[in-house]
């Protein structure tokens, strides 16, 4: 296995943290990982991006100029994201807030509503975790019992009351397919 996911969407909508979730989960199940962030000078409503590279020989290069597949969260991603992925590749896109029709034809998209699912369970801010869920589901790269153990252990403190929230987004992302 060798591949990749390129993560986009506005800062402060947990790009960043799913990539690191998705990174550490293909780590704990055996795969080579690398995650490389980038973003804007922006802290909050720029644009932010990662990408995981994830292989069962040594990831050579963090770069990646065609991802595999693309999960956008957003319009602007969508917009630039579209063009870049490789012929066979998915797009995961949340068709909450993007309203643009597909153009390529070589790839597979999955149109999920992200924002209104989490909206509708009461957790509006987890669209990201829907996204993974909608990922995990059209790319089984890892198992979502592999991502809940890593939201036990990254959600504690202040942030446990979310736990149970974010269970809910990844499984409603996942039976959304």
């Amino acid at each position: 296995m060798d591949s990749n996911v390129l993560i986009a969407g506005f800062g402060g909508q947990g790009v960043l943290f799913i990539g690191q979730l998705l990174a550490n989960a293909c780590m704990n199940e055996g795969l080579n990982v690398t995650w490389s962030p980038a973003y804007g000078a922006e802290m909050r409503g720029g644009t932010v991006n990662c990408t995981v590279c994830m292989s069962d020989d040594e990831v050579a290069c963090a770069f990646v100029d065609k991802p595999e597949n693309v999960i956008a969260l957003n319009e602007p991603s969508f917009e630039r994201f579209e063009s870049k992925i490789r012929p066979g590749g998915i797009m995961v896109v949340n068709s909450s807030l993007v309203k643009s029709a597909p153009s390529r034809k070589d790839i597979t998209y999955k149109f999920v509503p992200m924002t209104d699912i989490a909206h509708k369970s009461g957790h509006e801010k987890m669209a990201n975790i829907v996204s993974l869920g909608v990922f995990l589901k059209s790319f089984p790269v890892v198992t979502t019992e592999s991502i809940v153990s890593l939201m036990k252990n990254k959600l504690t403190g202040k942030k446990a009351q979310m736990l149970e929230g974010n269970i809910q987004a990844l499984n409603s992302g996942y039976s959304a397919v």
